[in-house]
């Protein structure tokens, strides 16, 4: 009888260590094996279309010509840095020589003026989209909050944000290019105005995403909640910081994923239309250069584009479940 039930017991062992496995290999085959192989699909129907497609630049680039391009726009980074790293060598050898012959001198270190590399653009757009969307959401949040919780002043703001809401950031543009020079006078200033102008349209572009799912999420708020905080007698500012916020994150962040995917694409196209310096600004000139690598090179922009856009959404969604408590609205 004991044998019989060891057999037993070890085939259960057995079947449950299979369930395991099976699992584990349909978990890896979701999660690793299926991305590799859509990847290497579209890599394979671009590389087809691309030998057969002729443009007046030449063949449309495949993901070789692509590739090689990320390694010529690494070396003219590193060319560049070497340029600047030179040129203040000798700056600050030419002071020490003058210090030494004039204690009095006070030596002076002018900035190297030498083009903005690829990678240079990409750190200014991202600085740039990060300043107009932490921006909007210092505005919208507070807002969402407060439309939500007062159904007169939703009545009120309920129109303005339908109208506002599909304007195209190529209609503000414009507009705030003019309200920042006529406002924003200086000689030496401290923020560049091409800057304010992309990080302000990036804030109006993205301000809506975020307030209407804040106002929503407040608004849609459990009964029960609003009960228990009655009950409890929270003051106003209790009552939002204990029972709104932490029962809204996940509209919250739901809104604020929305904004920072438009504010991205928003700042690519306001970065093309007002020639300030990134990424959008990177494509148009190689679009305006046409030289035989224009092509390869704006791809890679797209790409790099595309990827960031990516990464970006990640990183808000592991904010979102890092901050939520309900990780089940933090899905992919």
């Amino acid at each position: 009888m004991s044998n019989a039930a060891s057999i037993t017991e070890g085939r259960d062992i057995k079947l449950t260590a299979t369930s395991i496995l099976n699992a584990v290999f349909e978990r890896g085959v979701k999660v690793a094996l299926a991305p590799v192989l859509g990847i290497l699909a579209f890599l394979m129907i671009w590389s087809l279309a691309a030998q057969n497609i002729h443009t007046s630049l030449g063949q449309f680039p495949g993901p070789t010509d692509v590739w090689q391009q990320f390694g010529s726009l690494y070396n003219e980074h590193t060319t560049e840095r070497t340029k600047a790293t030179a040129f203040y060598e000798r700056q600050e050898k030419r002071n020490a020589a003058r210090v030494a012959k004039d204690p009095t001198y006070v030596p002076k270190i002018r900035a190297y003026t030498g083009k903005e590399t690829y990678f240079d653009q990409i750190v200014t757009s991202l600085i740039t989209v990060m300043s107009g969307f932490i921006l909007a959401a210092l505005i919208a949040i507070p807002l969402g909050i407060a439309v939500g919780l007062n159904s007169a002043l939703r009545s009120g703001f309920n129109p303005i944000i339908q109208i506002f809401k599909p304007v195209s950031p190529l209609a503000w543009l414009p507009l705030v290019t003019m309200v920042v020079s006529a406002v924003y006078v200086s000689n030496d200033p401290l923020i560049a105005k091409s800057f304010l102008n992309s990080m302000i349209t990036v804030t109006l572009c993205c301000l809506w995403p975020m307030l209407i799912n804040t106002s929503v999420g407040v608004a849609s708020l459990d009964k029960d909640l609003v009960n228990v905080s009655r009950v409890l007698r929270l003051p106003a500012l209790k009552h939002v910081q204990k029972i709104v916020l932490p029962a809204s994150v996940p509209m919250i962040f739901t809104g604020m994923r929305l904004s920072l995917g438009v504010a991205w694409m928003v700042l690519i196209a306001a970065e093309m239309l007002s020639q300030n310096p990134g990424l959008g600004k990177f494509v148009w000139d190689e679009f305006q250069n046409g030289s035989s690598s224009s092509l390869a090179r704006i791809m890679a922009a797209v790409i790099t584009i595309g990827f960031i856009g990516f990464l970006l959404d990640r990183g808000m969604l592991a904010l979102q479940r890092f901050a939520s408590w309900d990780k089940d609205s933090a899905a992919a």
